[in-house]
């Protein structure tokens, strides 16, 4: 893959966070309920970067893996709908939150994490708009760097970014705990107040659960307005299974 040990401490935990993935000791079913306090508090001491309103009536978790082409799909043509009619008015509480299949994906997290919370969110977009570019590049390290440096990211940043061990053991016990306590087998999944939804789901789809949990009346807020993102530092120059 052209990522090597010397590069980064977390490829060092590559084989690691590969092996781990294939450790279920359940797998969920489509309509499983998951407790939703259990849900609401990641591993590793994870902070997740939610979207929309704290006293919305709805919570939806998705877990998703930039390396996943449905999870793609979902971000580039469900998403931002999604977030238009649900989250901006307050309907949903939004949480996107990481499942590492590969490698690869752990390096998009890592450098979503390391842009801030403001840019967090955009970061990730940009991956997955870019997916087939990167993903499938006989020189992910460097393809990844392009895009990084697109969107700010100085050489000694994205390699700052990679380092951060702390930030990768936490990206694997968030996954660990998806597999081994909610029961997930790929990616993405979604839990809609702690009902399990796996795979691809249609903005319809989604309304179809979400809109008899939403009090008949729930009056909605005006949208947020969206905060600037932060200015980082210039540069110098469809389902997917876990991964086992």
């Amino acid at each position: 893959m052209n990522f090597t040990r010397r590069d980064t401490l977390m490829l060092a935990a590559a084989a690691s966070a590969l092996s781990l993935c294939g450790v279920a000791t359940a797998n969920a079913a489509e309509g499983d309920m998951v407790a939703i306090d259990k849900l609401m508090a990641p591993a590793g001491d994870y902070i997740d970067h939610a979207e929309g309103s704290e006293t919305a009536p709805v919570t939806v978790i998705e877990y998703t893996s930039p390396t996943c082409p449905h999870c793609a799909t979902f971000s580039n043509d469900v998403l931002p709908g999604f977030i238009e009619a649900y989250v901006d008015i307050g309907k949903v509480r939004l949480i996107t939150r990481p499942f590492v299949r590969n490698v690869l994906d752990a390096a998009v997290f890592m450098l979503a994490e390391a842009a801030g919370p403001t840019n967090y969110h955009n970061v990730a977009s940009t991956y997955f708009k870019t997916q087939t570019t990167w993903a499938t590049s006989d020189k992910p390290r460097d393809a990844i760097l392009e895009v990084a440096k697109q969107l700010g990211f100085t050489r000694e940043a994205f390699d700052a970014a990679l380092t951060n061990q702390d930030l990768f053991t936490g990206l694997e016990a968030v996954r660990d705990q998806a597999l081994n306590e909610f029961g997930l087998v790929g990616t993405p999944t979604f839990y809609v107040n702690g009902k399990t939804l796996s795979g691809d789901k249609s903005l319809a789809e989604l309304a179809a659960e979400i809109d008899p949990l939403v009090p008949t009346d729930f009056v909605a807020s005006a949208p947020a307005a969206v905060p600037a993102a932060d200015t980082m530092a210039p540069t110098p120059d469809a389902m997917t299974p876990a991964a086992q």
